[in-house]
């Protein structure tokens, strides 16, 4: 099965790096001391705290697996600095709509999308229906509330 692309900026890509590097050098070996601490106290059989190192273990590597697979999938989005005619990968887009205050996102892959720091997903459906569109145009986007119009203002 083919692994998907996963885009991400170099700030993105660094984040995790230093995730995986913490997982592997502090939170693995403080687990391991935790389970090696709930074997010392005898039949595991019934041992809650090892139990629970135990499932902690099991998220920590399934939780490194990915990050694992993420940087090996990476596609690492250019920044391009100043303005740019189109939406991609990568682009800071100042939107409006109707009389709401301006709002501007930067378009990132869905490794980094974080809406409260302005960073949407190219997947989301804001995100998908920005990309490729310039300045001056009207961008509609499904939401639960029903559809909503943008208005692109600027592209960086």
């Amino acid at each position: 099965m083919a692994s998907k692309e996963i885009f991400l900026t170099p700030d993105g890509r660094r984040k995790l790096e230093e995730e995986l590097d913490y997982l592997r050098t502090i939170k693995r070996p403080e687990i391991a001391r935790r389970i090696q601490a709930a074997k010392a106290e005898g039949d595991i059989s019934e041992n809650a705290g090892y139990d629970e190192a135990k499932n902690q273990q099991a998220f920590l590597e399934g939780r490194i697996l990915t990050i694992e697979n993420m940087l090996k999938n990476a596609r690492m989005i250019e920044e391009e600095v100043g303005p740019s005619d189109q939406v991609r990968l990568g682009s800071r887009v100042t939107i409006k709509e109707g009389r709401e205050s301006p709002e501007t996102f930067r378009i990132v892959g869905s490794a980094e999308a974080d809406p409260g720091k302005g960073l949407i997903s190219n997947e989301s459906p804001l995100g998908r229906a920005l990309l490729g569109r310039t300045v001056g145009d009207q961008v509609q986007v499904r939401t639960p509330d029903g559809v909503l119009q943008f208005n692109i203002i600027e592209i960086q």
